[in-house]
């Protein structure tokens, strides 16, 4: 929404004469509405390269908003959300959407980043108290490989005491960069407490190996697991894998 001049009343002419006559009126102009900016604004593509899949990720944080709507680089908008009723007057300060992923067998990579050209999108919006909120987020294509997982192999069963998640640094494609890895965990039954149980880590990119902790292990459990590669301007790939623990012991 584009904020807009507003003009008051003029004020009282005066006049000079001379040679000719010349009038000079003075506008007085209201001041523009305040203007913040939201604390975090990112868009990125996610990729599984085990699934063969790409989508894309838009998060917001900041004030209070009523509304906010989004445009590409082009100038087009391609999302706008708007809060209604008692919503409209407590207002949203995060926002966070994820794209359908469709298999690279309909959609294939290449043509997917394409329907999201790189560059800069922007962020516009209206506060509860009124105010425009901004921002912007710049998206790339530079899409990492997905971590090439050393360990467990494949059918492993471990001892919950001695669980460890390896993979290979990721290098390709050449100049990227990685800055960090996330590995989740996640035992695949409901937990007693209702819902899945779930373990995540952020890692530096110097770190490729984790030993899982045994709190979070049972016997006789199978757990599935993501390493995920993040590069600079935030895209990640993702590398999925499981494991089963040995059953109890006494």
């Amino acid at each position: 929404m584009q904020l807009q001049r507003r003009f008051q009343r003029p004020g009282p002419l005066s006049a000079v004469v001379g040679a000719g006559m010349a009038l000079a009126f003075t506008v007085a102009v209201s001041p523009l509405p305040a203007q913040t900016r939201f604390s975090d604004a990112r868009m990125i593509f996610e990729v599984n390269s085990t699934d063969g899949d790409a989508g894309i990720q838009v998060f917001l944080d900041g004030d209070e908003w009523r509304t906010v709507a989004m445009t590409d680089p082009g100038g087009r908008e391609i999302l706008e959300v708007t809060n209604k009723g008692r919503l409209a007057n407590v207002g949203l300060t995060e926002l966070f959407v994820e794209s359908q992923e469709p298999s690279f067998d309909e959609v294939p990579l290449r043509e997917f980043l394409q329907k999201f050209p790189a560059g800069e999108y922007r962020f516009r919006g209206i506060t509860v108290e009124g105010e425009a909120i901004v921002a912007s987020a710049t998206l790339t294509h530079r899409i990492p490989e997905g971590p090439v997982i050393v360990a467990p192999e494949p059918d492993a069963v471990l001892r919950p005491d001695g669980a460890v998640i390896e993979w290979r640094p990721v290098t390709r494609p050449r100049g990227i960069e990685i800055v960090r890895y996330q590995v989740i965990v996640e035992l695949e039954e409901p937990s007693l407490l209702g819902g899945k149980a779930v373990f995540s880590v952020d890692l530096p990119a110097t770190v490729t190996s984790l030993r899982l902790p045994r709190e979070f292990l049972q016997f006789g459990k199978e757990y599935k697991f993501e390493v995920l590669a993040i590069e600079a301007g935030g895209n990640q790939t993702i590398s999925e894998a499981s494991f089963e623990t040995v059953p109890f012991r006494p």
